[in-house]
């Protein structure tokens, strides 16, 4: 009987496992496969003993992942990758949760403020890209007209090696934040409110109940948007490619980043190749960060039992 159960569960799961297998699993393998390559991404495909071998490429083992790691190009944007998270993670993780404090509040305005907050994540990332393009414009962006009405000259933005990559963070986590707020604003609304009223009767003001209620008892949607936070901020890319002028990684290259890198090697440089050994790369520091999220989460993570 159950046995009977299991083949017809698998008839019906068929068509979505065919499809997982297909457009997931086998591209997947197929990258692995290209990283041990000098494939340029145009050379013909065949089959040959049920295994696709690629006609007139050689295999060069662990070659690519040699020069990856030796080549100073990757440690520099692993480091403008870092640099960018180091100042998109906390400005997105206060706004989010700043966000989420505002709409929780019971009140007419608080809906307005919910379809405001969220309208950046239906934008689509080159359009709002281009809008703040627009707002950092030296010369004529409405930022730099502000700061010159009050007497302060604005800086270069995008065209600034020191301000491109902050730039960048701005226009992010204007995006994401409305996103994140969603998140954490479902955290809060799940916390039991008899803990706030013990906590009025025991007479704590408005910041103690904050950080010994509200963020203890919200810490596990804190470490999920802060896992998923981290895992898309690795992989920053439209916003580069859009705001940067013509796709060129800022001034001096000071906004190149991993999946930028990805992107140009494979598609504008034809080394196939060594982009998916960059991806393969990409793929191992977000396993890591992850893993390390995971062991750490158990010094501040706080489930309720």
């Amino acid at each position: 009987m159950f046995r009977r159960q299991g083949i017809k569960a698998l008839a019906f799961l068929a068509p979505s496992l065919a499809g997982l297998a297909l457009f997931n699993i086998v591209p997947v393998l197929a990258s692995l496969a290209l990283s041990f390559t000098d494939w340029s991404g145009i050379s013909r495909v065949r089959l040959f003993h049920g295994f696709i071998t690629f006609v007139s490429d050689k295999f060069v083992g662990l070659k690519n992942y040699q020069t990856l790691l030796s080549d100073p190009e990757f440690w520099t944007v692993l480091g403008h990758n870092c640099y960018f998270i180091v100042l998109y993670l906390p400005l997105v993780l206060a706004l989010s949760l700043a966000v989420s404090l505002i709409i929780q509040r019971k009140s007419h305005a608080s809906k307005i403020y919910r379809i405001i907050y969220y309208i950046p994540v239906l934008t689509s990332w080159v359009a709002g890209a281009l809008i703040w393009k627009w707002m950092l414009s030296p010369e004529y962006g409405p930022i730099n007209n502000a700061l010159k009405a009050i007497g302060i000259t604005g800086p270069l933005w995008l065209q600034s090696e020191t301000w491109a990559m902050p730039s960048i963070v701005l226009a992010s986590v204007w995006k994401d934040m409305g996103f994140y707020g969603m998140i954490l604003l479902s955290g809060l609304l799940s916390i039991n409110p008899d803990y706030y009223e013990a906590a009025n009767i025991d007479g704590a003001g408005p910041i103690r109940k904050f950080f010994g209620i509200t963020l203890p008892l919200l810490s596990p949607i804190l470490f999920y948007v802060i896992m998923l936070s981290l895992i898309n901020a690795f992989q920053l890319f439209p916003q580069v490619m859009v705001m940067t002028k013509s796709g060129e990684a800022g001034p001096n290259g000071v906004t190149m980043v991993m999946v930028e890198r990805i992107y140009k090697y494979a598609f504008k440089f034809g080394r196939m190749g060594y982009a998916t050994a960059w991806s393969w790369a990409l793929f191992v520091i977000i396993f890591a960060f992850t893993a390390l999220q995971n062991v750490l989460q158990k010094r501040w993570v706080h489930y309720e039992s």
